[in-house]
Parts: C-alpha cells; sequence; structure tokens
C-alpha cells in the first residue's frame, strides 16, 4: 500500500511542480518588470537613442540630413518597446526574485526617486566625459592604429 501511496504523491509533485515553476517565473518577471518601471527605463531609452543621434551628427554633420531615417532606425531596434523583455530577462538572471523585490523598495525612496531623476543627466554627462576623453588623446589612439598597420604590412 505504501509504495502506491508514494507513487501518487510522487506522480502529483511532477505534475504541479512546472506550474509551480511558471508561477515563481512570472512573479520574478514581474518583479524586475516593476523595477524597470520604477527605473524610469522607457524615458532613459528613449533620451539615450535622442542622445546617442545628437552625439552621432555632432561628430559627423554630414549625418545631419539623414536624421529622421537614423532616428526611426534607432527607434525601431533601440525603444523600449522592442527591447523591454530583453532587459526584464537580463535582470531576472542577474537578481533574484528577492533582489528585486529589494531595489523595487529602494526606487521607491526619496533617494531612489532621487537616483531615476538624475539618471538621464549622469548618463549623458559620463557619455559626453567618455567623447571628451578620447577627442583629447585621439592623436595618440590613431598613431598606435597607424603604427600596428604598418607593422602588418609586409
Amino acid at each position: 500500500m505504501k509504495p502506491l501511496f508514494l507513487s501518487i504523491v510522487i506522480g502529483a509533485i511532477a505534475l504541479f511542480l512546472p506550474s509551480i515553476a511558471r508561477a515563481d517565473e512570472a512573479s520574478h518577471r514581474k518583479a524586475a518588470e516593476s523595477l524597470l518601471g520604477l527605473m524610469g527605463m522607457e524615458t532613459l531609452f528613449s533620451q539615450s537613442v535622442d542622445q546617442m543621434l545628437a552625439m552621432q551628427v555632432q561628430q559627423n554633420p554630414a549625418l545631419a540630413p539623414y536624421q529622421t531615417q537614423m532616428k526611426a532606425f534607432l527607434s525601431k531596434y533601440m525603444s523600449w518597446a522592442s527591447l523591454k523583455d530583453d532587459m526584464a530577462k537580463i535582470y531576472t538572471t542577474e537578481f533574484s526574485e528577492t533582489e528585486l523585490n529589494e531595489l523595487n523598495k529602494f526606487y521607491q525612496t526619496p533617494l531612489g526617486k532621487k537616483t531615476v531623476q538624475k539618471m538621464p543627466a549622469l548618463m549623458a554627462k559620463g557619455a559626453e566625459m567618455g567623447q571628451k576623453r578620447v577627442q583629447e588623446h585621439l592623436p595618440e589612439l590613431q598613431a598606435t592604429i597607424a603604427a600596428g598597420a604598418e607593422k602588418k604590412t609586409p
């Protein structure tokens, strides 16, 4: 009698485990989506596309007439709508559901909200700093590339 009962219990557990796992995955994903919303990722992505485009045109003014086409392309492939699922997956891979819930709590605090508010400016300043640093040392980069090219030429 016990082996039969044990078999039934094991069979029942085997039947319900996938649905429990899916429920855990769904709540994990929901926590990630909530975090991404609190972080204002949709706005960040939109601003990032605009900043990338502006930097490209600034670096290469010949691109200015093509801004509309470039914006459409970037909006199609780099928009929040096109990347949301992938971003949620990244966050569920990198953070446990508990960690995501803790981050959600943080981003609901005054400091968390301030962090979200300041993030676009911080990212823009960081990108500007990186661009400036490369420009300041561009001759060194060009010389390094030229020297490498000379070594490869027989």
